[in-house]
Parts: C-alpha cells; structure tokens; sequence
C-alpha cells in the first residue's frame, strides 16, 4: 500500500505557500534510484488504517491529522508482477511535522519534499495516483471545510485563505473570501488576535459540531 501525504510548504525559498509532498527514493529494482510515494506491505494480522499509519511514520516519521482510503489501483501493467495498491491520502499540519521526529529522515538523501504540481517521473503508476489525489482534493474543498486538515487549531482568514489559494492554484479575492467563510458557520472566532508588523488578525478555530468532510465555506467562490 502507498499514501500520498499533502502538507502546506513554502519551497525553495518560495513565498507562496504550496501543496506539498514526501516522497522516498527506491533503493532496489524495479525503478531503483526514482522517487515514490511512501508505503510498505500489509502484515497479515493488521487492519488496512493501521498498516497506512505504520508505514508512513516508518518512512517519513509523520503522523497527519487526516487519513483516508482513497483508492485501489491494480492496472495489470502497473508493476513486473501482478500488484493491487490500497493508497490512502493524508494531510498533515505544520505543527504536527515534529523537528525531532521528522527532520532526521528528511536530511537524507532519500526522503525529500516535491510541489505536488510539479512533480518528475515518479515509480509505477505514482504520478496517476498523485494527479488523481490533487483532484479529489480539489474537488473536496469545494463542499467541506478538508482544507482544515492543514491548519492549526487556531488560525488567521488569511492563513485559511492560503491553503484554499494553494489548493484551488488561484488567488481569491479576500473581501469575498472573508465574507463567504464567516456566513458559512464553519468558524468560530476566539478573543484572540495575532500581532506582528501588520494589524493585528483575529484568531479562529474549528466549529467541531461540523464534520471535517461534511461542510464548507465556498459555494460560491468557484
């Protein structure tokens, strides 16, 4: 089984957070030295979430706040021999990747981060499955507040704005943007408020009564 893990980024330097993923060098044939995702094989006496979560803490040390079974994909030509792929998509928050966990896998030469739009020749069929798991989540954040999954507990409109901006690969108008998230009961605002060289940001947290994938905020932002 593989899993695609999508996190907020700011890459090479880059100003503009994106959607972002680990993926893991192979070291033996087939495709010896190209880049997959994560994933590992199914223990006989483990449940199916249980094996996505054990291999991806084994590969990259991550443990997301969102994990979904996303698809099986079993083209006969996708491996040498016949190989059906339970894959699970995962996101994960930026404080949720642990320095003391993660950063170790990923100062070597085989665990790296890759703009998830812009991706090289992956191993099998990794970038069908990549391109298929950036589609749903697309489509996701449409009706249901998924984007959430990449934020912290508290958070600014303009920090939710920017995962719906790198999601959706567009920029949105904040007036409406605000207007659209605040009529939509998927936000509750705290007392809170984060300073810095600008105004200071009123800070906002999940309404829990509201499911993860149940509701979201941009009807009509599309």
């Amino acid at each position: 089984m593989s899993t695609v893990i999508f996190a907020l980024r700011r890459l090479d330097g880059g100003e503009a957070a994106r959607v972002a993923l680990p993926l893991v060098r192979r070291t033996r044939d087939p495709h010896e030295g190209q880049w997959a995702l994560p994933g590992g094989w199914l223990d006989i006496a483990e449940s199916l979430d249980a094996a996505a979560s054990r291999t991806l803490a084994e590969t990259t040390g991550l443990a997301p706040s969102y994990l979904e079974q996303l698809y099986a994909f079993g083209a006969v030509d996708r491996s040498p021999t016949r190989v059906v792929s339970i894959v699970y998509w995962a996101l994960i928050r930026a404080d949720e990747i642990s320095e003391d966990a993660v950063e170790p896998l990923f100062a070597t030469e085989n665990v790296q981060w890759f703009d998830a739009a812009a991706l090289p020749r992956l191993a099998f069929d990794h970038n069908e499955i990549v391109d298929y798991a950036l589609w749903r989540l697309r489509n996701k954040v449409g009706y249901s507040r998924i984007a959430h999954g990449l934020l912290a507990d508290e958070f600014t409109l303009a920090d939710l704005r920017e995962v719906y901006e790198a999601i959706l690969g567009r920029r949105l108008d904040p007036a409406n943007f605000r207007r659209q998230v605040e009529n939509s009961g998927t936000l509750i605002p705290t007392d809170r408020f984060r300073t810095g060289s600008h105004r200071p940001a009123r800070l906002y947290r999940y309404n829990q009564d509201v499911e993860l994938a149940d509701r979201g905020p941009l009807d009509a932002v599309h």
